[in-house]
């Protein structure tokens, strides 16, 4: 992440800029190497939240082929606030040193 706050990914240097999506790749890398996702959907929205930050989602081969063909954002609003898919340690705690130990 940049040392100083920044609303857009154009805010930043060329050289910053490329050393984000980098890092975000790689992450989306420790994230397929976890899960075993069939890809990941990147996302640099910005909307509502004035800072630059990112979206990694892995897509599952299990999920309904016309919703795979979609943004993640239009799943239901149930599935961003529900209780059930809130983080929860010790149903992904697992998955975390994964990723975690791949990123080292």
């Amino acid at each position: 992440m940049p040392k100083r706050q920044v609303s857009t990914l154009n805010e930043l240097p060329l050289t910053e800029r490329t050393v984000f999506l980098r890092d975000m790749s790689i992450l989306g890398d420790a994230v397929l190497a976890a899960t075993q996702a069939l890809r990941i959907n990147y996302d640099i929205l910005g909307n509502t939240d004035n800072f630059l930050h990112a979206h990694v989602f892995p897509r599952y081969q299990a999920e309904d082929p016309a919703r795979l063909k979609k943004p993640v954002w239009l799943y239901s609003p149930d599935h961003w606030t529900a209780e059930t898919y809130r983080y929860d340690p010790r149903q992904h705690d697992t998955l975390r040193a994964k990723i975690t130990a791949y990123l080292r």
